[in-house]
């Protein structure tokens, strides 16, 4: 409903190869510890975005998108619905391409932005499941 399988295919596989990936810590536990090592098997860059600002994956951290000394091509969005939307903004002044909204992060109205802005979008699915079946 958030995204045609083209716009998926297209960021999975020709929108760039750095990921921000928001809400990314050392907690094993949490989805985006799992999802961030998959991206990196599939030969992508992640960037974790976390106020802890710590290396995961042999990835440096920040604390915040802004803090990203460099251009991103992704956003994954990690964290809850309420905060989402503000991620997608931080995404479109930052000049990324595609921002993904991970299972159960929805928001209608940051999804609207995003997408007048110009850069694709996904929401409510997650990479680490449309990966495995672009083959």
């Amino acid at each position: 409903m958030y995204a045609d399988d083209e716009t998926i295919r297209k960021i999975l596989t020709r929108t760039g190869d750095t990921w921000a990936v928001v809400g990314l810590s050392n907690n094993t536990s949490r989805a985006a510890y799992g999802v961030a090592a998959l991206l990196q098997r599939y030969g992508k860059r992640i960037v974790p975005v976390h106020p802890k600002a710590e290396t995961v994956h042999g990835e440096r951290g920040y604390a915040s998108l802004a803090d990203v000394p460099f251009g991103v091509d992704v956003v994954d969005v990690f964290v809850n619905g309420d905060l989402a939307g503000r991620v997608a903004d931080e995404a479109v002044a930052k000049g990324a391409a595609a921002v993904w909204f991970q299972l159960g992060v929805i928001d209608e109205e940051a999804y609207g932005r995003t997408r007048a802005a110009g850069l694709d979008m996904v929401m409510d699915r997650c990479p680490a499941i449309e990966l495995p079946l672009l083959a």
